[in-house]
């Protein structure tokens, strides 16, 4: 009888210890998920506040160029209804998004407005009293270093959700990161690569300093 006991005390002790194994591996897994989730959201915050700076600087710079004399308005007005599509769709800037489509139409209508921006200041170079404006010239600075944050922004982005779906996608984690919730996020898409942002030409500039 004794010798039962001491086999059931040695067998519950057993399942304790693996018990306690399979607890430490699954707090150790959703830990790791909560981290790399937080880290796509914060990229994610990131990506949503260089583009909503970018937004921002696009007003001034329309308000400049409509007092050229004769500037072309289809130009000026393809940008401001590029700004105002861009802007309309909303995505939570705290949290990254996970479907994929919705992230893609976002990237659709952000790199529309980065090619209708860029063919507005390539045809400014055509006006001299645009080009003598300082105010004109600072804008330009800085919306050429809004694009390469947006570049950085959302590199660091894609970086971030893919360290963030292998662990979702990765085993043992796998097997129980759907059940809390943890989704594998999309990425931005770029002909020339994930890491890269539309580019805006500078022609003012040299072929150094124009975005990549």
């Amino acid at each position: 009888m004794n010798r039962t006991v001491a086999i059931g005390c040695g067998c519950l002790a057993a399942l304790a210890v693996v018990g306690g194994i399979i607890g430490l591996f699954l707090v150790t897994g959703y830990n790791n998920l909560v981290k790399g989730s937080a880290g796509v959201d914060t990229a994610w915050a990131q990506v949503q506040t260089q583009y909503q700076r970018r937004a921002d600087l696009i007003p001034n710079l329309v308000h400049i160029v409509e007092g050229a004399a004769n500037f072309e308005k289809s130009t000026l007005t393809d940008v401001v209804n590029a700004r105002a599509s861009a802007t309309k769709i909303t995505i939570d800037p705290s949290k990254a998004p996970s479907d994929p489509q919705q992230l893609a139409q976002f990237q659709k209508l952000q790199d529309s407005l980065s090619t209708s921006l860029g063919r507005l200041l390539a045809v400014s170079e055509r006006y001299p009293e645009l080009k003598a404006n300082n105010n004109f010239r600072d804008l330009q600075v800085q919306i050429e270093g809004t694009e390469n944050r947006i570049a950085v922004a959302r590199g660091d982005f894609n970086k971030a959700a893919q360290t963030y779906n292998v662990q979702v996608r990765s085993l043992p984690t796998a097997l129980y990161a759907g059940i809390f919730g943890f989704q594998a996020k999309p990425f931005f898409q770029a002909a020339s690569g994930a890491e890269a942002a539309p580019s805006v030409s500078f022609p003012s500039f040299s072929p150094s300093a124009t975005p990549k």
